[in-house]
């Protein structure tokens, strides 16, 4: 039996991850592989950690990727740190707060949650008072929730971690390269990255970035695998390593250190595209990259409004890449999605948990934050919707959204400078 060459089809991709991935990424990924420890090689390892920081808006020494999917930077963190009995305290106001939780639990930590309705934010003011009564070694939090397209305020739930003596660690995969992330200004100790979202680049990395205040304990509980110690390693041995061997944050750091002490393989081709994704975010520029999304989410948003559909969750802490929508009563919002990717071959998503069949969600991420993409997405919505049955008010969503690009509709951004 043979086998054709490989054809995917082409999409327009409209989901919160993965996206569309710039073309200049997918060329980079063609470079020629390099050995891990090449010169040459070393050289983009450390050009990749000097983008990092500028990206994550910080000066700590320690930032670069994690091989594996964003929740592998969530892990890595969270397993360097923690201890069995160690109190966590996780705010969840979506499906990754839970997984943090699952995270959490799996290394022996002792997780206190708070929960609030799915398509709201936490009041900082009622996280702070749970983490005074919790007294918690570290709080981890997620920044942009894309389950239900709300962003949680930051800045003053770090200041109060810093001020009490606990790590703060954010999931922050949705959010950067989208929207603003200020790792120092935020006190945030740990952050993690995602690369399929608003970087576009392929999923299979996680940047993350934490401060002297993770790497002390981190050192604390440092290894060496013995296949590669030396006699000084085997004499500092801690009596609490860290538990994973492929997550060891202080393993990790010797790789991405002076030291460039094997640790495994490196993703060559990946490293490759990331460079190359955070030099375009660098290009671009922090500030004009974050009003680009915010002029197509107005867009998207005024064209779903005046086509007559209702938006969903908490409008004052909108997530801006990502839009969600409640699916009107008598329509298949699966058979909609389907109809979008069999006709149209757009893709758009749904929801997990008690949101499922109850909302659809539309990305506007990285590369695929573009202005045919919204006109695009609006014009096949309705379409669809009205194959489906539903009272469309025809021709509306495209001129409210070219009135937002032409700019006669104010673009309101609320509060978002005080995350």
């Amino acid at each position: 039996m043979g086998y054709s060459e490989l054809n995917a089809p082409m999409r327009t991709i409209m989901t919160p991850g993965p996206v569309e991935v710039d073309p200049r990424v997918l060329r980079a990924m063609g470079t020629p592989i390099l050995g891990q420890f090449d010169p040459a090689f070393t050289t983009i390892m450390n050009e990749v950690m000097e983008m990092l920081r500028l990206v994550f808006q910080t000066k700590n020494k320690w930032a670069f990727p994690i091989d594996g999917t964003s929740r592998s930077g969530n892990e890595a963190i969270l397993c360097s740190i923690i201890e069995p009995g160690d109190k966590v305290l996780v705010p969840i106001f979506g499906r990754f707060g839970h997984l943090l939780v699952e995270i959490c639990e799996r290394y022996g930590a002792e997780v206190h949650t708070m929960e609030c309705p799915w398509g709201e934010v936490f009041e900082p003011r009622d996280v702070i008072e749970e983490i005074k009564k919790v007294s918690p070694k570290i709080t981890a939090i997620v920044h942009g929730e894309t389950s239900t397209g709300c962003m949680q305020p930051l800045k003053e739930i770090g200041m109060a971690c810093r001020e009490l003596g606990v790590l703060l660690v954010v999931d922050a995969v949705a959010s950067i390269g989208g929207t603003d992330v200020k790792v120092d200004e935020w006190c945030i100790d740990g952050l993690i990255g995602g690369t399929q979202k608003c970087l576009s680049v392929p999923s299979g990395m996680a940047p993350i970035t934490y401060n002297e205040r993770i790497e002390e304990i981190i050192q604390s509980r440092k290894k060496v695998e013995r296949g590669i110690a030396t006699d000084e390693d085997n004499q500092k041995v801690s009596l609490r390593p860290i538990t994973s061997n492929y997550f060891d944050l202080s393993m990790l750091q010797d790789y991405w250190g002076p030291r460039r002490l094997n640790h495994h393989t490196e993703a060559t081709s990946m490293i490759y595209a990331l460079r190359e994704g955070l030099r375009l975010v660098l290009e671009e520029g922090l500030e004009t990259r974050f009003a680009r999304h915010e002029l197509h989410e107005a867009a998207l948003v005024e064209g779903i409004k005046a086509m007559g559909l209702t938006l969903f969750g908490d409008g004052k802490n909108k997530l801006p890449c990502v839009t969600c929508i409640e699916i009107p009563k008598g329509i298949d919002g699966e058979a909609v999605r389907a109809m979008l990717l069999n006709e149209f071959s757009i893709e758009i998503a749904s929801s997990f948990g008690p949101l499922h069949g109850k909302i659809w969600r539309i990305g506007t991420m990285g590369f695929s934050c573009r202005k045919e993409n919204i006109l695009f997405v609006l014009a096949s919505l309705e379409a669809v919707l009205l194959r489906q049955g539903f009272q469309v008010n025809r021709g509306e969503a495209l001129q409210a959204a070219l009135d937002v690009y032409v700019g006669k509709t104010e673009i309101v951004v609320a509060s978002r400078g005080t995350l």
